[in-house]
């Protein structure tokens, strides 16, 4: 088959690529990015060989239905990200991450895509009082950048029944770990970042709010096996992370500072600390997928990645 990814010079994408390109199952892998937050970094050993290249926008129909031509299957991660980043960019978020969304799910139907799957977040939940979050509870999205992720999962299913397609949206559990594309403005990479610098922990709020975590690779392994495997995914929503994954922000501090190089932690009680979910995982399960990462391997993979010698 072929497969259309967006937003795939990114975080996950730059991961997801050779994946998808070694994969027996994959003819060609088609990439549409605009370059504004990935960087072609994330092609570097992989263009070519099955694997084409094409600069776009997903708020730009034109581009979406060009790239998405000759393809059987679409994963569409190209978002706006950084969450509380969005309270600002309100009317960007919702362009990119929901108009973006419609495109591509628009294209598809046009086009006859057999199955889309769709890049949400466990930050739907926003900030919830149980601990056991799975995916029969009312989502309650706090910030712009899970309310686009909330109202594009309702885009999906009318879409699939529309155009009888199949979708399914992976709540993804926080990132953290090396790709390509590593960010660091997530909190696992940047405590890591501190850490190896010398520099303190800063933490919002009291550090007790709950945060699913899952490494990169694992996040990118399950989007290939979601479009790979679409029988098995027939949910339209699965979160994806371990609930061995769930922690407390105080004690993803305290691994760093195990992990890595012993550090003191600030808490900023007066600032809003953010969502805080804990969530169940029982439906992927079902799948039959499993990751693979810890996250103290994870972080210690990080920190490893900075000091060793090329």
């Amino acid at each position: 088959m072929d497969v259309l990814v967006t937003g795939a010079c990114g975080y996950i994408g730059s991961a997801l690529l050779p994946i998808l390109q070694d994969d027996d199952r994959v003819d060609r892998v088609a990439v549409l990015d605009d370059l504004s937050s990935g960087s072609p970094r994330a092609l570097l050993g992989i263009l070519g060989d099955g694997l084409e290249f094409r600069r776009g926008d997903v708020t730009e129909y034109g581009d979406v239905e060009s790239a998405m031509r000759e393809v059987d299957r679409v994963v569409h991660l190209a978002a706006i990200t950084g969450a509380a980043s969005t309270h600002d960019r309100r009317e960007e978020t919702f362009a990119v991450n929901y108009d973006g969304t419609e495109n591509v799910l628009n294209a598809a139907g046009k086009l006859g895509i057999d199955h889309v799957v769709f890049a949400s977040s466990c930050n739907v939940y926003g900030r919830a009082t149980s601990t056991d979050i799975d995916e029969t509870v009312e989502p309650d999205p706090i910030n712009p950048y899970a309310e686009t992720k909330l109202e594009a999962e309702s885009l999906l299913a009318d879409y699939c029944e529309e155009f009888d397609m199949t979708g399914t949206a992976l709540r993804m559990a926080t990132n953290y770990g090396h790709s390509p594309g590593v960010r660091f403005n997530l909190v696992v990479n940047y405590f890591v970042f501190r850490a190896l610098t010398g520099r303190p922990l800063t933490v919002y709020g009291d550090g007790s709010n709950w945060r699913p975590f899952v490494h990169v690779r694992d996040a990118a392994r399950a989007y290939a096996d979601a479009v790979l495997r679409p029988d098995a995914w027939d949910e339209l929503a699965y979160n994806v992370g371990t609930d061995e994954g769930n922690y407390r922000i105080a004690e993803i501090a305290e691994i760093v500072s195990e992990e890595v190089a012993p550090v003191d932690v600030t808490y900023l009680e007066d600032e809003h600390p953010g969502p805080s979910y804990h969530v169940n995982f029982d439906r992927l399960a079902e799948t039959g997928f499993e990751t693979e990462w810890t996250l103290r391997e994870g972080i210690r993979d990080l920190a490893t990645r900075f000091t060793a010698q090329a």
